[in-house]
């Protein structure tokens, strides 16, 4: 993990044990979040969290270590949780725990660090890939990308 910024680093320790404050601190106001066709804002990103924390208390990240894409950290992420609380995210009608087992695929995350904070994070197009997937494991039907 050479080179790699210490930022990145307690970012990816506040993913780890689900504190959306500390991921929060790790990232800059003007934040976007590139999925599926949309982009976030760290207001619409940090709730998600908070929901994704809720709904599957148990979510795990496994993840090959960072490494550089050119001027983008790239991490290779795992992800798996069972849906066992209600996910509340604004916008959509609260989901109650459906005992869904919920694996995404291997997927890789890129991300931008500028000014000693995430400016940028921007997950692979994959089918079933995050944060898409894991809505779509717990039967939410979505709009079409």
């Amino acid at each position: 993990m050479n080179d790699i910024p210490p930022i990145f680093l307690e970012y990816i320790a506040g993913l780890k044990a689900h504190d959306v404050e500390r991921i929060g601190a790790t990232m800059a106001d003007s934040l976007q979040v590139h999925s599926a066709g949309k982009v976030l804002a760290k207001p619409q990103f940090l709730p998600f969290l908070h929901a994704l924390y809720t709904g599957f208390p148990d979510w795990t990240y496994d993840h090959d270590p960072p490494e550089w894409h050119g001027d983008l950290i790239a991490v290779k992420w795992r992800q798996s949780g069972t849906h066992t609380g209600v996910f509340v995210y604004p916008g959509l009608p609260p989901i109650a725990p459906t005992g869904r087992k919920v694996r995404i695929p291997e997927q890789y995350f890129r991300y931008r660090v500028a000014g000693g904070l995430l400016t940028e994070l921007r997950p692979d197009p994959i089918p079933g890939g995050a944060p898409r997937g894991i809505l779509e494991q717990i039967g939410v039907t979505l709009p079409p990308v």
